[in-house]
């Protein structure tokens, strides 16, 4: 077999999607006739060299993704051959081939930047080995690279939005904010928990004509019922127990910006009432005040609650819902927009990567699919929690499939139910799953009533006085 390889023009490059090229560099040309072989039989492209000069020229004149060099050859070594390799193409790989004598060298040279060395004799299956988990390295930068060049145009489309993700059922709710943020209609972001509505409530924020303005965030369900009303409207001076001085309320500060009240489901009849006198005419009162403030701000609200039902259900005013529900987008979870989740889950991973100060390179070709497929019940939050853990968790540079949770591997951890005699109360079932929910989620009653798809406070009325 002839080892001379026809040498392309100097200026040639590679169509897309063209086979990986492998550059061989032995003086021994019994051995070089071998691996050209090798390599030509799992279809790489291969050009072949007997010393170091002849294979700079060729890395020169062609595209390279791997050099396969022998260490000790005359004229140039395969460290010195790294070296230039390296400073002409940086991306290239170089693996060193060495005799058992000299692996010290060949250390040596993993030192200077060698993806790794194999000893003579070798295995064809060992080489093989090597080659493929390089060429699957470079995939894995390819494609990363590949995805920050989306999410760069994402961002470019959307600079003030700070939404990555470029699906068209986000595209869609995208322009619907879009046209909305300049008016000073309400906005009611309806979807479920953890698919971005702060996010969006921000994003509506930073585009409307209020932007120079405050963005004052409540959340209606963390705060108990005694208190929401005066973190809202604020408080006069001695009103209840422990108000010392007059305090102003969210209102207050989000005058002439926009107030974003998150969970708005949760609040409690008689704070319905005043929000809806606010809507209605801009005006309210501290607890326990008499006098009539105004206030210019927009309100964008959110919930995760079917408010039409808790309408039918008598737990929500109508009129205040026809109030809020001016401008009303529904965000899509994350298993609608499929396509992102590659986008995001290589957007935290740097974020996450750069926060805990670990050099990583991107995920695994397994992982990423394992990503794809899992039906993300805790939508972008849940994959925010996800990246997060396998960061700090890889024991790599590369997420694989054993730095995922166990339920995106296919190994489900054992479900635990609950059983009940005939005859047992309604009011009892309901608060022994109350509390076995309140269990699994650490006391975190937000949570439990998420995954009951209930109201906050309707766990607090079921259990008050009651729980365990």
């Amino acid at each position: 077999m002839s080892l001379q390889s026809e040498r392309p023009a100097p200026d040639a490059t590679p169509p897309p999607g063209a086979r990986a090229t492998i550059l061989v560099v032995d003086d021994d040309t019994a051995n070089l006739a071998s691996l050209v072989k090798i390599f030509e039989k799992l279809g790489l492209r291969v050009l072949p060299a007997t010393n170091g000069s002849e294979a700079l020229d060729l890395l020169r004149q062609s595209p390279v993704d791997i050099i396969l060099s022998d260490l000790m050859m005359p004229g140039m070594s395969g460290v010195e051959l790294l070296k230039h390799a390296r400073a002409l193409t940086p991306e290239v790989e170089v693996v060193i081939m060495t005799a058992y004598g000299t692996i010290e060298r060949a250390v040596e040279a993993v030192r200077e930047g060698a993806y790794d060395f194999i000893t003579k004799p070798f295995r064809r299956a060992q080489i093989e080995r090597v080659v493929a988990r390089v060429l699957e390295k470079q995939a894995l930068l390819a494609e990363n690279k590949a995805l920050r060049a989306q999410l760069a145009d994402a961002q470019g489309e959307r600079p003030r939005s700070g939404i990555v993700g470029n699906a068209p059922a986000l595209r869609k709710v995208m322009e619907t904010a879009r046209q909305a943020a300049p008016s000073q209609a309400t906005v009611l972001l309806m979807g479920e928990s953890g698919t971005g509505k702060e996010l969006f409530a921000h994003a509506i924020h930073r585009m409307s004509n209020r932007s120079d303005g405050p963005f004052v965030a409540v959340n209606c369900g963390a705060l108990p019922e005694s208190i929401i009303e005066a973190e809202l409207f604020g408080a006069e001076r001695g009103a209840f127990t422990g108000a010392t001085s007059t305090r102003e309320g969210r209102f207050a500060r989000a005058h002439r910006g926009t107030l974003f009240l998150d969970e708005v489901g949760e609040l409690a009849p008689h704070v319905q009432v005043k929000l809806l006198r606010v809507l209605q005419s801009g005006e309210y009162e501290r607890v326990g005040g008499a006098q009539s403030l105004r206030v210019d701000c927009r309100i964008v609200a959110a919930t995760n609650l079917d408010l039409a039902q808790q309408v039918r259900a008598g737990e929500f005013r109508e009129d205040l819902y026809y109030r809020l529900n001016v401008i009303a987008i529904t965000l899509p979870p994350l298993r609608a927009r499929k396509e992102d989740i590659p986008l995001l889950a290589d957007h935290f991973l740097r974020a996450f990567a750069e926060q805990n100060g670990k050099p990583m390179e991107g995920i695994s070709r397994r992982a990423m699919d394992a990503l794809v497929d899992y039906p993300w019940p805790g939508n972008v939050r849940e994959l925010v929690n996800t990246m997060e853990r396998a960061v700090v968790l890889a024991r790599g540079t590369v997420i694989d499939l054993d730095d995922l949770p166990e339920t995106m591997t296919g190994a489900e951890p054992p479900q635990e139910g609950l059983s009940f005699a005939l005859g047992t109360p309604l009011e009892e079932i309901e608060r022994r799953v109350i509390r076995e929910t309140l269990r699994y989620t650490g006391g975190d009653k937000r949570r439990a009533a998420q995954l009951l798809g209930i109201a906050t406070r309707t766990i607090y009325r079921k259990i008050d006085g009651k729980d365990d």
